[in-house]
């Protein structure tokens, strides 16, 4: 679930010391040179960023897959992050929905472009703007008009300051009561401001609605269409949205700058809630990023392009040329993440942090473009901005 928005109004740049290697279409890049570039880019990441807490980085590049880790664990504990460790993925989920709605048009089961009503229980003459229906596509890429959460209540939104509890603690509590009944409910009182398709409005109420639009077309819930149809299938055994018992001491602690932040709440389902493993994300990585599935090159079709700037199925991409960078960034309270594609190139990055401010967030992504950079000088950039 995305706190901040970097999209438009971007420019490019690294901020960092680098080791430029030749391009990924030269000689195979050797592993040490690969620690080498990441090990001095999460340096320095800490150094300049104190209040972080632990990294766990991965990249793929010539088909070889590195994973390392940096930090600590735990702020008041010594002890780097382990391999196994368990990391809400934040928005980065939206893109295992996305691609789950791009099997489901592939299985003929729905339409990417179907008025997203078709798919809904009853009348909803709301969910229209000047004759133009939101479609299911919308949902994923910002452009719907369906507000940040359902309810769409003050109290809802992070930078609601009439209460000491974190917006984790908020959800939390709000979960107890409210069902998908309730979700539904309040979707017939939503007021679109714009025709769908045309205006940025950040909605995690469209992530939530399409895992349910999946749940009537499979008839199971969404938990059981990831594993089914992605997880399983991609042998992801350490990716899941309800973390049990046995495997909750592998569960990342999350920070802000000062303080422990609440769990994260599965009820965010396919918009929010779903907690990876370094390992299982690189494998996610090298499926999308080798683009050889029908799901991939679907859910990468570019639904909405302004200038060199596209948005698929909740991938973000930026085009330089004949070549690309796919990739979605997640922050919730505790937790950044990102996962960056760089087709053309071969090139795969993840990075998992248990601590999350402005600060830290805008340093994860100028250590991305560091890394992505050294490891080929072709490479394109994550647009930075502040």
């Amino acid at each position: 679930m995305q706190v901040r928005r970097r999209l438009f109004g971007y420019v490019l740049g690294i901020s960092a010391t680098i080791l430029t290697l030749p391009s990924a279409h030269g000689a195979p890049i050797k592993a040490a040179t690969v620690k080498a570039i990441v090990s001095n880019s999460a340096s320095r990441f800490l150094t300049e960023n104190p209040q972080a807490v632990g990294l766990s980085i991965g990249v793929i590049a010539d088909g070889r897959r590195y994973e390392y880790t940096f930090g600590r664990a735990r702020r008041n504990r010594s002890g780097r992050p382990a391999l196994e460790t368990l990391y809400p993925i934040a928005s980065i989920s939206k893109t295992f929905t996305g691609a789950l709605l791009a099997r489901a048009q592939i299985e003929h089961r729905l339409r990417l472009s179907d008025d997203l009503r078709i798919h809904l229980e009853g009348a909803y003459p709301n969910l229209e703007f000047g004759g133009k229906p939101i479609r299911l596509f919308d949902l994923l890429d910002h452009r719907s008009g369906l507000p940040f959460l359902l309810p769409d209540r003050p109290e809802m939104r992070p930078d609601y300051g009439a209460s000491s509890k974190s917006l984790n603690e908020r959800l939390a509590e709000m979960a107890k009561t409210y069902r998908k009944a309730d979700f539904l409910a309040d979707l017939h009182t939503v007021v679109l401001r714009a025709e769908p398709g045309t205006a940025f409005t950040y909605s995690n109420a469209g992530a939530q609605l399409a895992g349910y639009v999946l749940e009537r077309r499979y008839g199971k819930s969404f938990e059981a269409i990831l594993g089914e149809e992605l997880l399983r299938p991609l042998h992801m055994a350490n990716t899941t949205i309800t973390v049990g018992r046995r495997d909750a001491p592998r569960l990342a602690m999350g920070y802000d700058a000062t303080k422990e932040m609440a769990p994260v709440p599965d009820w965010l389902q396919g918009a929010g809630a779903i907690k990876s493993t370094l390992g299982d994300m690189l494998t996610y990585t090298k499926w999308q990023l080798a683009e050889a599935d029908e799901v991939v090159k679907l859910s990468h079709q570019p639904v909405f392009t302004q200038g060199v700037y596209s948005a698929a199925l909740n991938w973000q991409i930026l085009r330089t040329d004949r070549r690309r960078i796919v990739w979605q960034e997640g922050n919730i309270e505790g937790f950044n993440s990102l996962c960056i594609l760089e087709p053309e190139l071969g090139i795969g990055l993840v990075i998992l942090a248990n601590e999350e401010d402005p600060k830290s967030a805008h340093g994860n992504t100028l250590m991305a473009n560091a890394i992505l950079h050294a490891l080929s000088a072709d490479a394109v950039l994550l647009p930075t901005s502040g």
